[in-house]
């Protein structure tokens, strides 16, 4: 393995020189039979202890201090008078424990990360120390295997600092696991939690994993909250309350474990039931404290179910809540300072380098026990909240979400090996009781290996963004109608085509790869790999990955020899904020229905390996018969542009025959005509318009963004929206025209039902909207169907010639509408690495050294969240450089979708085949092809709403 942690140069610590100790000090505890045998008992010189001013301080070396025995890292109990407040371990070699061997004492451990039911009574707060200079020695890691490596050439790796190799990690394959590592974080060897042996398991086992860390070199610091935190807190004695733990780690996501880094829960030797991920970009303040505050109280709800086998009052030890922001200079400053109140962030200990090695990710582990609201007032232990478990890991750099979920699984996952992970956006708010009716799909079926909820539209307060946002409604409408007919209908079949990242969980254990190279999580990780610089992927699999989510869906339930399904919980609601404006929602739309188009596409071709799975007959039937509907809509979505235009065409035909028949002996009534006599005229207006219209839409999407020409795009909205309105009313003033004026004493009701015109636009729009009211009805939840139905008719026309245009026209911009930040932050210190006479790495730590400074700190954070938020100037950011080979499938992509639909627009409406299909017809003015498109349309509504009312009856129960 390539060691990163390595430092060189030759200055001596002025903190006294230490002999190194051997890493395997402990042997009893060692499980590696090949490691070197023990090492003498180290001889420590008499260090001399010198009290500094703070103008002299401007470097603090942290290491053990006097009397050198373990019990200094776990308190402040017995500390000499002028012991530094922080603790490292990074290298200082192990000290034994005077009290090895025997059985713990009453206190003897209670200030080190107390598992509560076995927390005793608070110690007395030590005296102030004042900075002291110490220093660390860092030893050399195993050597393990390494990773696979990539380059962006595929040539040998480009030598870089220290005459080490430049290498890439390739996202997809995770490192053999060392026996050794891997053995310090079996749960295995555990006493249950109430046993009598608990907490002597637990300072073994910290023995053991501080030992590897102080053998892998990693710096890990233990720093005290401010003491306002602690004011709001209701538990003070532990130090997982006390004290937030800071690591610089080095390491790609993917050698985390092997880098031997561990976290607190490891080494409490805590379970974790469910780990919960929170992504975020940058998300203000306020979108931030709505997502925690809401997975407090899912927490609180678990402590709350005291009858439960696995939750209780102590629920909260049982999940863990890591939060991953995707980039230092990208993550807001307000959010900081959130954190920062909540005793989670520390800026003033973080470092920028360690030795001469950038650090990747800056991770602090606190459990918190409070929150804010929307109105920046703290949340806590008034309210009844619990502590949370919180990871927080700072990238450097902007790397994409698919990175963040990459160090959530395959580095704070295999430390921690959670049963269920959910994932959260930021910005997306679960109700009180949702995780855990996720986690309830989980714990009843063991084939369920992913599970999501309703996610809802954020509408405001007192719904104005639905009342006054007609784009807010729109999506709402379509949220809701996607929330009852196409998610109950695809779980009754077992493949949800997407579980959303917004709000989902998966098992974690469905979610390992078959090999090194295949499987779930493999190739959902491809993602990161195809958008990365110098990837040889292709354009196809590069637009695929846009919607990731999708491809790790398919990849579950068609996971060799394995019977996984998808469920959708209805009672597992969320809601999140949605676009607000037009240019943001096409660019949104851009990568969903361009991922979704393509990731469609590939579960199609690849549908056969559903056949080397273990699902049963009946599974296998009800998959194929979800991909025959799947591949029906794919169709129907790719001639999307045509069907509309012939819809409007052939409504405009009936005009245009009674225009006709004005010339002619028998002249049809000018009361069929809903413009009186000017109806072909206007509809040929407007067809035209309609025309321009769309090859408008080609000429923008091929050259500008949404966000440089918003005038067009909102007077294309309008004109669209015009359209509908005129197509509405037509067909709607047919059919009650038809239905008045026919002579119901010469015929029934069935003779209206054989007027082809009357029939076809009856039977599709009562089976399409009028299955919208009957589901809305069966699922109590109709209040969108008088909200949002109006604005969503009017914005239908807009997302077929809008969206789906700019989608298809811009298939060679595969990123997420963002760059990544390659710049570094400097303003973080720099942790020198240093080797003294005896080679032995010193490193030396700049840190915030006193506690004034850091309740000053604190204070800061506070009046940041004070101040009102200035606005900010949007700027343009600067066209990406477009790949000649991209812009080739572009156009190629482009010209085979209006080609296609051209054609079937031209064949469809012209002379000859309305010749050919009208024969019999005295009016001349009925299309087949018409009514083969509104039974079609019928027929997919009846059938995603039968498959809402199998959900609907089979799961009533379960939810």
């Amino acid at each position: 393995m390539d060691n990163r942690k390595k430092g060189n140069g030759g200055s001596q610590s002025g903190g006294g020189s230490y002999e190194m100790l051997d890493r395997n000090m402990t042997n009893q505890y060692d499980t590696n039979p090949s490691a070197p045998p023990l090492a003498p008992q180290p001889q420590y010189a008499s260090p001399h202890q010198n009290n500094v001013s703070r103008s002299d301080l401007e470097v603090l070396e942290t290491t053990a201090a006097d009397p050198y025995n373990y019990e200094m890292y776990q308190s402040y109990q017995n500390e000499p008078e002028h012991a530094a407040p922080y603790h490292a371990d990074a290298g200082v070699g192990y000290f034994q424990d005077p009290h090895y061997g025997q059985q713990p004492q009453p206190g003897m451990y209670s200030q080190e990360y107390a598992n509560s039911p076995y927390m005793d009574g608070g110690m007395p707060q030590p005296p102030k120390p004042l900075p002291t200079p110490q220093a660390m020695t860092l030893h050399e890691a195993y050597s393990i295997p390494s990773t696979p490596v990539m380059t962006d050439d595929g040539g040998e790796p480009k030598l870089g600092k220290e005459g080490k190799p430049r290498v890439k990690i390739d996202p997809r394959i995770m490192p053999d696991p060392d026996p050794v590592v891997a053995s310090l974080y079996d749960m295995e060897q555990a006493p249950p939690p109430g046993a009598r042996k608990f907490k002597r398991f637990q300072s073994q086992r910290r023995r053991k994993l501080k030992a590897v860390q102080l053998t892998s070199g990693n710096v890990v610091l233990d720093s005290p909250v401010p003491d306002a935190v602690l004011d709001r807190c209701k538990f003070k004695d532990a130090k997982e309350f006390t004290h937030v733990r800071y690591t610089p780690v080095l390491s790609d996501p993917n050698e985390f474990r092997n880098d031997k880094y561990t976290l607190r829960q490891s080494i409490l030797g805590r379970e974790t039931e469910i780990f919960i991920v929170l992504t975020m970009y940058n998300e203000d303040e306020i979108l931030f404290n709505r997502t925690f505050t809401a997975v407090m109280k899912n927490i609180k709800h678990l402590c709350s179910r005291t009858n439960s086998r696995t939750w209780g009052i102590n629920a909260w030890e049982k999940v863990v809540v890591c939060i991953v922001a995707d980039g230092m200079n990208k993550i807001d400053k307000r959010v900081l300072a959130v954190l920062g109140a909540l005793g989670i962030y520390q800026e003033g200990i973080m470092q920028q380098m360690v030795g001469e090695d950038e650090v990747t990710a800056h991770l602090f582990e606190y459990t918190a026990q409070t929150s804010m609201d929307a109105n920046m007032n703290f949340v806590g232990h008034q309210q009844d909240m619990p502590p949370v478990q919180v990871l927080f890991c700072l990238k450097n750099k902007n790397a994409k979400k698919i990175n963040s979920h990459r160090w959530f699984f395959n580095a704070f996952s295999e430390i921690l090996k959670p049963k269920i992970c959910v994932l959260i956006d930021v910005g997306t708010k679960p109700t009180g009781t949702s995780i855990y009716h996720l986690w309830k799909s989980f714990e009843h079926d063991e084939r369920v290996a992913g599970a999501c909820g309703e996610i809802a539209a954020d509408l405001g307060k007192r719904c104005k963004h639905v009342l006054f946002n007609p784009l807010v409604a729109a999506q709402n409408f379509e949220y809701k109608i996607s929330n009852i007919l196409d998610k109950p209908l695809e779980s009754v079949f077992g493949y949800i085509s997407v579980l959303p990242g917004a709000f989902s969980a998966y098992r974690y254990s469905a979610l390992q790869n078959t090999s090194k190279d295949t499987g779930p999580l493999a190739e959902y990780f491809k993602g990161e790999q195809m958008h990365s610089e110098g990837a040889d992927s292709s354009i196809f699999q590069a637009n695929m990955y846009l919607a990731e989510d999708r491809i790790l869906c398919f990849e579950l339930v068609a996971k060799r020899r394995c019977n996984f399904i998808l469920r959708y919980v209805k009672a597992a609601k969320a809601v999140t904020d949605v676009p607000d404006n037009l240019a943001e929602l096409i660019s949104q739309r851009r990568r969903w229905l361009n991922g979704s188009f393509f990731a469609a596409f590939y579960a199609i071709v690849h549908w056969y390996r559903m056949f080397r799975t273990s699902h049963g007959p009946y599974r296998l039937f009800m998959l194929t018969l979800e991909l025959i509907y799947q591949t029906i809509n794919m169709i129907f979505s790719w001639f999307a542009i045509a069907n509309f235009y012939l819809a409007y065409f052939f409504l405009e035909q009936n005009l245009k025959t009674i225009w006709d028949s004005q010339s002619t002996n028998e002249p049809i009534s000018k009361n069929a005509d809903p413009f009186h006599g000017a109806g072909y005229i206007v509809m040929e207006v407007f067809r035209e318009l309609y025309i321009l219209a769309l090859v408008m839409q080609f000429v923008l999407s091929l050259g500008n963004r949404p966000q440089g020409t918003k005038a067009i795009y909102r007077l294309s909205v309008l004109l669209f929206t015009i359209i509908m309105i005129i197509i509405t009313y037509v067909a709607m003033y047919g059919v009650v025209y038809t239905a008045v004026h026919i002579d119901y004493e010469k015929e029934n009701i069935s003779s209206l039902l054989q007027e082809e015109k009357f029939r076809d636009i009856i039977i599709s729009v009562a089976a399409t909207y009028g299955i919208y009211f009957i589901s809305s009805f069966l699922y109590f939840e109709p209040w969108h169907m008088f909200t949002s139905f109006l604005q969503y008719m009017l914005w239908l026309p807009s997302s077929i010639n809008i969206l789906m245009v700019y989608a298809f026209c811009n298939t060679h911009d595969v990123s997420w509408g963002t760059k990544g930040d390659t710049s570094m932050t400097t303003t973080l210190g720099v942790a020198k690495v240093e080797k003294n006479e005896d080679g032995d790495g010193i490193a030396h730590i700049p840190v915030t050294s006193d506690k004034d400074e850091m309740n000053k700190e604190y204070e800061e954070f506070i009046t940041e969240l004070k101040s009102p938020r200035q606005p900010e100037e949007k700027k343009r950011d600067a066209q990406t450089k477009r790949e000649d080979q991209n812009k080739i499938f572009r156009t190629t992509l482009v010209l085979a979708w209006m080609s296609s639909n051209i054609v079937l627009g031209m064949v469809i409406s012209s002379e000859w085949f309305a010749d050919a299909t009208t024969e019999g017809d005295s009016t001349g003015s009925h299309n087949y092809y018409l009514s083969f498109i509104f039974w079609s349309v019928a027929c997919l509504s009846a059938f995603r709403f039968i498959g809402s009312l199998w959900y609907r009856l089979r799961f009533l129960f379960h939810d």
